[in-house]
């Protein structure tokens, strides 16, 4: 299994969640944040009141996926976040080792 983490622009998060739900992608959490790093938008100036540092309004979109589909999730997600501008987004895979529902876990399955 693997973990999506994707960074995606706020204003393309809808587009990109309606796509992934429709190809069958649905267990995925998304967050609003605010981040900071090489990339500065030239034609938009803003600050945090919280974070006088940030400069990029980011959403996150995590999910876990098993190892076949993160090619078709990896394609759904460029293809509905991409502008053409610097500070589209990151996508990071990680390997998964293992998950366990917490409502299930027994005392035996614990590390």
């Amino acid at each position: 299994m693997k973990e999506i983490k994707a960074f995606v622009r706020p204003k393309r998060l809808t587009d990109i969640v309606n796509k992934l739900r429709e190809a069958g992608f649905l267990g995925l959490t998304v967050f609003e944040g605010e981040g900071t790093g090489r990339y500065s938008d030239n034609r938009k100036k803003w600050s945090s009141l919280s974070h006088p540092f940030s400069h990029s309004k980011i959403a996150k979109i995590e999910m876990v996926i098993s190892d076949e589909k993160v090619g078709k999730a990896m394609q759904i997600i460029h293809e509905n976040g991409e502008t053409g501008y610097p500070g589209d987004g990151i996508i990071y895979v990680s390997e998964i080792l293992e998950a366990v529902k917490v409502k299930t876990l027994k005392p035996d399955d614990i590390i």
